[in-house]
């Protein structure tokens, strides 16, 4: 229901219709005939049921994609289409594109569970000490524990807990938490990777969910196949951790796990609807997470024009990514739920590049240097998307720079939800403004990223390291030798030109900036084993 015109012959009152801009009667100070009061009141009355139409929150999908980088869709993110755009067929996301504002400069942290738990709190991942990626409880990686030169902290290698009862993880309030105590039926469906085997976080259900569907601690699938049962045994029990829970109606059969989760969610929202009130549908695909592994349904069509096979078979991935996108995208057009619902499509971390990929390494992302792992553009700079009908303009971009912790308070933000408590300090910036187009800029921020562990694979801007970004500027902290990277991103997004020596003054304001952050959030460091002593903060190594 619309706005309601109400008209009065002589003495007019000015009442202002609360949550209906600019609806009105005009009061010139003479008394009101019973006839009137009448009026008014019924006007009052269908007002505030015209209202509280209007302001019924929307229903709110997050889907959330593993590894897909910056280049890896045919829509372009940069200022001309390249090589990749072309190569890529993903017309749902150009789809969804036409249909709201594409973000050009959305990062997200360089591995998936930082990025995850910084989703999910609303934390820099500096603060909630999440900072690698999280499986097994109360053991930190291999590769740290093996390194030649530097001894790493403790980090929260638990991930996530809601009442503080797990050690070496973040206490935090969550966001499906949040919504669910708001009246949202929080849907949870496909990768967790919240917390560790064993603790309560590995399932999302105890983390706010009220529906979990293939979600447990790891973060890769033990195949994609529904032949192979998505890496469990015959018997439905897994083979190992990497076993995909659930799902055993699509077992031996000829099916990918994309398509899979995507029927599911399907089948879960056909329930959630009749529940009658809103949904939040964080929809996180393993896809393209390896082990990369061609989806059959799009598979022959990159073979055929002549990419090498690995490539292809991520090529088809992607393409099966882009295809339940537009099955939902359908399904919301179907049930007439198209402008009761805003869609973000997000991923956790850049492309995959240093291993597993065919071709030369680091250079699956170009123009953006490196991939996942690396705190350059290419390990961090995300494809990102919002469709909110009546809210972002259609066809529309945004240039200005946001990280992931911006999504937890923007995502309340927009299921009109303003007035809730969290145990943890929240970091992230509510970015409606730059949704709504209104002028406003979160560009004068800083942005940080803090990586003090060991991924495994090498290349350019992978290792210890921490990063800040100040408008154009970006510098680089590498903790094993001290070395300090400094790039002007708006002159060269390759990251091809070190300018820490020409530049010194914009080098000691960063370092200064990146210090101040990190200490103000305690960040851990490591420390070198020859000597026992911490790497020192970014300033202190000037």
């Amino acid at each position: 229901m619309g706005r309601v015109a109400l008209f009065v012959f002589g003495p007019i009152l000015k009442v202002p219709c609360y949550g209906c801009p600019g609806s009105q009667i005009t009061h010139r100070g003479i008394s009101l005939t019973l006839a009137m009061k009448k009026i008014v009141f019924v006007y009052l009355c269908l007002c505030l049921f015209s209202c509280n139409e209007e302001i019924k929150p929307p229903n709110i999908i997050l889907f959330f994609v593993d590894d897909l980088g910056w280049q890896d869709t045919s829509v372009p993110f940069w200022n001309v289409s390249t090589h990749f755009n072309q190569r890529y067929h993903t017309p749902n996301m150009e789809r969804l594109a036409k249909e709201g504002m594409k973000f050009t400069q959305a990062y997200a942290t360089s591995v998936c569970s930082p990025t995850r738990v910084s989703l999910m709190t609303g934390m820099n991942a500096a603060r909630h000490r999440v900072t690698n990626w999280t499986l097994h409880k109360d053991k930190i990686k291999s590769m740290e524990s093996n390194h030649g030169d530097l001894d790493f902290p403790m980090w929260n290698v638990n991930g996530i807990t809601l009442d503080n009862s797990v050690k070496y993880a973040v206490h935090a309030t969550s966001l499906p938490a949040i919504l669910k105590k708001n009246g949202y039926t929080t849907i949870h469906i496909g990768k967790a990777h919240f917390g560790a085997i064993g603790t309560s976080a590995a399932n999302p259900l105890n983390i706010g969910f009220d529906i979990n569907i293939a979600g447990h601690a790891a973060g890769a699938p033990g195949s994609y196949y529904g032949l192979d049962n998505f890496g469990n045994n015959g018997d439905g029990s897994p083979k190992n951790i990497w076993s995909v829970p659930g799902l055993s109606e699509f077992h031996g059969k000829k099916i990918n796990l994309t398509e899979a989760l995507t029927r599911k969610s399907i089948t879960v929202l056909d329930s959630v609807l009749k529940l009658d009130k809103p949904f939040f549908l964080y929809m996180s695909h393993y896809t393209v997470h390896t082990p990369l592994m061609a989806d059959d349904r799009f598979f022959q069509k990159y073979l055929d024009v002549g990419i090498d096979t690995i490539e292809a078979q991520y090529a088809s991935m992607i393409e099966g990514m882009d295809n339940s996108l537009g099955n939902l995208l359908d399904y919301l057009e179907k049930h007439n739920l198209e402008d009761k619902t805003a869609i973000l499509f997000m991923s956790d971390n850049g492309g995959l590049s240093a291993v597993a990929r065919g071709g030369d390494p680091h250079t699956h992302n170009k123009p953006l240097s490196s991939g996942k792992g690396s705190a350059r553009e290419g390990g961090i700079r995300e494809p990102m998307i919002v469709k909110w009908p009546g809210v972002v303009a259609p066809g529309s971009t945004s240039h200005d720079y946001l990280i992931i912790e911006d999504f937890y308070p923007t995502i309340l933000s927009m299921a009109g939800i303003t007035n809730y408590e969290t145990v943890q300090h929240i970091d992230g910036q509510n970015f409606m403004p730059m949704l709504k187009k209104t002028g406003a800029t979160l560009n004068s921020r800083i942005l940080v990223w803090h990586y003090p562990n060991e991924w495994g694979p090498s290349g350019p801007g992978i290792g210890a390291t921490s990063a800040i970004r100040k408008g154009d500027w970006k510098l680089i902290y590498y903790h094993l030798d001290q070395r300090f990277e400094l790039f002007n991103l708006e002159s060269d997004i390759g990251e091809t030109k070190n300018l820490s020596k020409n530049n010194p003054n914009k080098l000691v304001e960063l370092a200064n900036d990146l210090t101040n952050y990190l200490i103000s959030v305690d960040a851990q460091m490591p420390s070198y084993k020859n000597t026992v002593q911490k790497v020192p903060f970014p300033s202190k190594a000037l």
